[in-house]
């Protein structure tokens, strides 16, 4: 997914403001060996007249100044910078400090704060001969940011993975090589819909960082749990020593690895001391409630009985309790209801068990009051919450003989109580009649059945010699198997729109099978250039070659960057385009 642009132009790091404009000097490092060159920015985000910059005292000017402007416009927002660079050669040991310098900005002057920097003895290997994957490796890190690292059973933890990227460099692509495993954890992602660069700090330096993936976790097993890293393959930007004509920097690209590191979780169990007996592993802050639709109601006649927990925590991951009813109220299974959403701090919402309730007969009939208890991470203790008895009283009805109102237990499930009248719908007398005899022999029927046979031998000789004809084509055989199987792969991914992971999947196998089809050549084996200078040696238009192979990074980036509905409509059609087009030309 590349970046927009935005790691080749990021907002600065305010050192001095006024009505909106900043100006301040930067350094590549404050501290350095005396081998080694110091390079200076002096960067505003307006542009200016009359730049004066300091006497760098305690340093050769090796080279600069050179100057550089960028504009870009970023979520809308319009992002300017202008900066004068000089590359500095220390000429002792010692503590020196670059001066201020001066700059007019709309006929004000703007200075920039004075930096101290430190020149020791030489150094074995100076950073002006650093590799470019060495430089790579200061300036490129994958971070994931874990909220709690001592989380209980079954309590929310996030995930925030952060590629963090220094200004000296510009990061032009990335994609996934290998999704972290959540083993032992119910995980939840958090979709967004866009990447957002912003500005921080790492390890005290300015940096800027995109936020890549949200994760929500909720441990399944005490004892320590790790987390497997996130790794990715980076194509980026680097600078080199060298100059171009007008003394821009010359960048160099090469493509870096970068994995967040694996991270232990130790998770704590439950305290047995205090656990309810009716603890059924409910972890968070919740509300508990027993309501009935009505408390009025005929003999026959329907309600419904809503148990429900409403809350913060591990929502869709433990049992809610069941109700004990009285014998003569028939109840039907439950329907279950969520309505839960995932955030960054975990689940919220509520979950219901809706029993739907049908007395038999006359009479008061109460729903007990019933208990839930939860564990509460916050406060490190157990909570029960008892509901409140309902009275059911049903006004009409049969009166049941040698049955009172007094509740009996039952399970959540009762066979239906019997009037006596099941068997009304079954018809005692017939009202068949006899069929006349007929006989079949020399009648019409009797001759049509006689000839058919052989009206039909000619009609199998010609289909016999077409499937002897279609069976030792084996070329063409292997062909409408490899086709048949594409468009079984592409139906698959028609019907799997909106469903990303397995959407993309089913597509590209689609587009490897069809070039199996039609190339006679394994493709999953080749590279997107080896498909790329396949298709152009038969001579296929060079956009549909590149629609072809957009689908395929496409397929690649959708295992982990998010893809809306409509993107994935529109692969499916272009899909189907550039199949279409490419089946044409061969």
């Amino acid at each position: 997914m590349v970046f927009s642009g935005f790691f080749l132009c990021g907002t600065q790091v305010n050192a001095q403001e006024k009505e909106g404009v900043t100006f301040e000097a930067k350094l590549s490092k404050s501290k350095l060996g005396i081998n080694e060159r110091l390079r200076v920015d002096f960067t505003m985000n307006k542009d200016g007249d009359n730049f004066t910059p300091p006497d760098f005292e305690g340093f050769r000017v090796v080279m600069g100044p050179s100057q550089s402007i960028s504009s870009s416009w970023i979520n809308g927002v319009r992002s300017y910078s202008k900066t004068y660079s000089y590359t500095l050669a220390p000429v002792s040991r010692g503590k020196f400090r670059i001066k201020q310098s001066t700059i007019v900005i709309d006929g004000k002057t703007y200075k920039s704060l004075s930096k101290e920097v430190e020149v020791t003895a030489a150094v074995d290997k100076p950073s002006d001969q650093m590799t470019v994957d060495d430089i790579a490796d200061e300036n490129l890190h994958l971070v994931a940011e874990v909220s709690k690292t001592t989380p209980y059973l079954n309590e929310a933890i996030s995930v925030v993975y952060k590629l963090y990227v220094s200004p000296t460099i510009n990061v032009s692509n990335f994609r996934p090589l290998d999704n972290p495993k959540y083993n032992n954890f119910w995980s939840q992602d958090i979709q967004f819909s866009k990447y957002n660069v912003q500005n921080g700090t790492y390890k005290g330096q300015a940096y800027r960082y995109v936020i890549l993936k949200k994760v929500v976790l909720y441990p399944q097993k005490a004892g320590q749990l790790e987390i497997e890293p996130l790794s990715l393959d980076v194509t980026l930007d680097v600078p080199t020593n060298r100059r171009d004509f007008f003394g821009g920097t010359i960048y160099t690209q090469t493509n870096k690895t970068v994995s967040a590191g694996k991270r232990t979780i130790n998770v704590k169990p439950l305290p047995s001391n205090g656990r309810p007996a009716d603890f059924s592993g409910a972890v968070g802050e919740f509300d508990f409630y027993v309501s009935a639709s009505k408390t009025e109601l005929k003999a026959s006649e329907s309600l419904q009985a809503i148990v429900e927990v409403k809350g913060k925590g591990n929502l869709k991951l433990f049992q809610l309790p069941e109700p004990t009813l009285p014998a003569s109220l028939e109840v039907y299974e439950p329907e279950f209801n969520v309505d839960v959403r995932t955030a960054l701090s975990g689940m919220q919402g509520k979950v219901s068990n809706n029993y739907t309730v049908v007395p038999s007969f006359r009479g008061k009939y109460p729903i007990p009051s019933i208990s839930f208890s939860y564990f509460n991470p916050r406060t490190e203790t157990y909570q029960t919450l008892i509901s409140e008895e309902i009275m059911i009283n049903v006004l009409d009805g049969p009166t049941a003989s040698g049955i009172t109102s007094a509740p009996g237990i039952t399970t959540s499930k009762r066979a239906v109580v019997g009037s006596g009248m099941q068997f009304n719908f079954i018809k005692l007398e017939h009202n068949l009649t006899a069929i006349g005899s007929q006989y079949f022999f020399a009648s019409p029927r009797f001759y049509a059945l006689l000839i058919s046979p052989l009206l039909l031998i000619p009609l199998l000789i010609l289909l016999g010699k077409k499937r002897e004809a279609i069976a030792s084509d084996e070329i063409g055989n292997k062909i409408k198997r490899a086709n048949r199987l594409a468009r079984k792969y592409l139906s698959t991914a028609k019907r799997e729109l909106g469903n990303k992971e397995d959407f993309y999947i089913a597509l590209e196998k689609a587009l490897h099978n069809y070039l199996k089809a039609k190339l006679k050549i394994e493709t999953s084996e080749f590279s997107k250039e080896k498909i790329s200078a396949l298709l152009s040696e038969r001579e296929i238009n060079e956009n549909t070659i590149q629609d072809f192979i957009a689908l395929l990074k496409n397929c690649e980036m959708a295992r982990y960057s998010p893809f809306s509905e409509v993107q994935m409509q529109q692969d499916y059609k272009k899909a189907s385009e550039v199949i279409s087009a490419i089946d044409k030309r061969l």
